[in-house]
């Protein structure tokens, strides 16, 4: 299927900017929530108002633009690319449909040791474990093909700085900013993944 070059470079963006927003906008509506103090899918845990809109404008929409990003990735892999590039990118396709997931997980806002509470926490562990080895895969396959060095250079950057973000800052900052460090490292793979594409052909 065609898609307009244009529209396809802008994909992963309107992904990142949806997310933003949501983000953005039903926080402030939240009376009492705090960025520093409270995590994002607290926005669209059961019992909170306007939690469903949030989880599908939020989680659900931009999780399946991320796995448009991930497949027009995945169109543009040459035949003769290592089979790193290949894995790597379909790693990076079940990240964004496991994202799509957590909306339809919320965590039980009366609860957070609750199964619903869990199964939405199991989706943010597989969404970072999809995540990671797929743009690490992605990068270093990307090394070995002539020309991709952008493209290796943002997947490998984007995995090193998940693994910061969801695995180590937490040590040193509260989990609630350390989390949304993760999505702005997922938010930069977004906005950046097919506009690099385009310049390699």
């Amino acid at each position: 299927m065609h898609i307009s070059p244009r529209i396809d470079r802008g994909i992963g963006a309107l992904a990142a900017l949806v997310f933003v927003v949501a983000v953005v906008g039903f926080g402030a509506a939240l009376p009492g929530y705090r960025a520093l103090s409270h995590p994002v899918a607290l926005l669209g845990a059961t019992g909170v108002p306007h939690a469903q809109a949030f989880s599908w404008l939020g989680l659900v929409l931009p999780g399946v633009l991320a796995c448009a990003v991930a497949l027009r990735l995945l169109v543009r892999v040459p035949r003769t690319a290592p089979w790193t590039l290949r894995v790597g990118v379909q790693l990076l396709v079940l990240a964004g449909a496991v994202f799509a997931a957590m909306g339809l997980l919320p965590l039980d806002a009366s609860d957070i040791e609750s199964p619903a509470s869990q199964f939405h926490a199991s989706a943010w562990m597989v969404w970072v474990l999809a995540f990671v080895p797929g743009t690490l895969l992605y990068g270093l396959g990307a090394l070995r093909v002539p020309g991709w060095r952008p493209q290796a250079l943002l997947h490998l950057g984007c995995a090193v700085g998940m693994v910061l973000a969801a695995f180590v800052l937490q040590a040193w900052m509260p989990a609630p900013l350390a989390q949304r460090l993760a999505f702005a490292v997922w938010a930069v793979w977004l906005v950046a993944a097919l506009p690099l594409a385009h310049r390699l052909r």
